[in-house]
């Protein structure tokens, strides 16, 4: 029977077997969360970068550039990481480069996986459909917060194993997955009361930003699965 493991930050992942596993990458707040809705409105595919060098290489070469630091849009940069900016009048049919605090240096850390595919609320039956399909073993990737433990990924970390686990089709002995299971225990019942604890709730409403938080932790809003594909994410189809 497939496993279920979660690596609560990058600085843990290297810790962890790549090989034949599926890596689920988790950055609500808000990476993921931003690619899911690109796609779903329609973009041709996100190159992530993890250097703030490479996004300024590529949009001197012509390239629509999403950057972010420290929750903060890069001067340089076309658009700040809010997904409210990716409408499909904006990304639709496009190519976009993609640069983030947290998000980009993830997805790009698990190419020696079987296989890299990006998770959010806003997907999360399609993921688990998919991982039912696949039946792969899987370690969920939580982008975290510069290399350390972050809440919110932990949250879907904990939903995510929670429903896998439930249906019998996997199986878990790793000690995170249950810790991030009992956090999404205790976080579901009143969700938006929990997230006030939530470090990077409170940076994203220092800088005006934090607009987005009740969107980020809304379910299935799309069925789209970004899927990384040698140095490009594209969606799966």
């Amino acid at each position: 029977m497939p496993r279920i493991e979660v690596a609560f930050s990058p600085t843990l992942f290297q810790h962890f077997e790549k090989d034949g596993k599926i890596v689920v990458v988790v950055d609500i707040l808000r990476a993921t969360t931003v690619i899911t809705t690109m796609f779903h409105n329609g973009v041709k595919e996100i190159i992530p970068v993890r250097s703030i060098d490479e996004a300024q290489e590529y949009k001197q070469k012509g390239f629509l550039v999403v950057a972010e630091r420290n929750g903060q849009k890069l001067d340089f940069a076309d658009f700040g990481n809010s997904p409210f900016y990716f409408t499909p009048q904006t990304v639709m049919g496009k190519t976009i480069v993609y640069s983030t605090t947290n998000g980009t240096n993830a997805i790009t850390m698990g190419k020696d996986a079987q296989e890299v595919i990006i998770g959010s609320f806003l997907n999360i039956s399609a993921i688990q459909s998919y991982l039912y399909a696949r039946s792969h073993d899987i370690l969920i990737m939580c982008a975290g917060w510069k290399g350390k433990f972050c809440l919110e990924d932990a949250i879907f970390a904990g939903a995510l194993s929670q429903r896998l686990l439930e249906s019998g089709r996997f199986e878990t002995i790793c000690d995170s997955t249950h810790a991030a299971i009992d956090l999404w225990q205790v976080a579901k019942s009143d969700l938006p009361g929990y997230l006030e604890k939530v470090a990077q709730r409170h940076r994203l409403k220092k800088l005006g930003l934090d607009d987005v938080i009740e969107f980020c932790f809304t379910p299935d809003v799309s069925d789209v699965i970004p899927v990384l594909k040698g140095d490009k994410l594209v969606a799966l189809v």
